[in-house]
């Protein structure tokens, strides 16, 4: 299934293309506890078992992770811990890396600080913007977000403190 804070979002197109079950629940006008609280009864209403964040640009509360422990993802436009939070490009380029990439981590109370699950890298060209540096890095996005569910939904894997490992079976 899939929710959107707005109505013509790019996933609910897609679910409804799909045949599947896609809701707008809108966010102006209530308080963040209050949208929270009616994402998740949703949620649980389709006893959804992992929420994939993409592009949602909001930050959730610690009661929505707390319903979904460790089962929340997010994709970040930076290799993590380095440049959380709005225009990672831009600030990956003012800092001067010489390489960026994304971040699929779980949520946690914190922005952009959950355990990673995976991680791909792009090099920072001579003459990149914050927009073709962003076209080269969501392209990676497209890549490792699938493989980081999938690993998730394995179940073949333990979280280690704030490690991520891979276990055979």
């Amino acid at each position: 299934m899939v929710l959107s804070n707005r109505e013509g979002a790019g996933g609910l197109v897609s679910a409804r293309e799909m045949g599947l079950p896609a809701f707008v629940v809108p966010s102006a006008g209530q308080t963040r506890v209050a949208h929270d609280a009616e994402m998740v009864a949703r949620l649980r209403q389709h006893r959804v078992d992992l929420v994939c964040l993409a592009g949602y640009m909001r930050i959730i509360t610690a009661e929505f992770v707390q319903a979904f422990p460790d089962r929340i993802l997010n994709v970040h436009p930076s290799l993590l811990p380095a440049f959380p939070g709005l225009d990672a490009q831009r600030q990956a380029l003012e800092y001067g890396a010489h390489v960026a990439g994304c971040t699929v981590h779980f949520v946690d109370e914190a922005v952009d600080h959950g355990v990673i699950v995976v991680q791909r890298t792009v090099p920072v060209e001579d003459g990149d913007t914050a927009e073709t540096l962003s076209t080269r890095i969501l392209e990676q996005e497209h890549l490792a977000y699938p493989e980081a569910i999938g690993r998730v939904l394995s179940g073949h894997y333990a979280i280690i403190g704030r490690r991520y490992v891979r276990c055979l079976e």
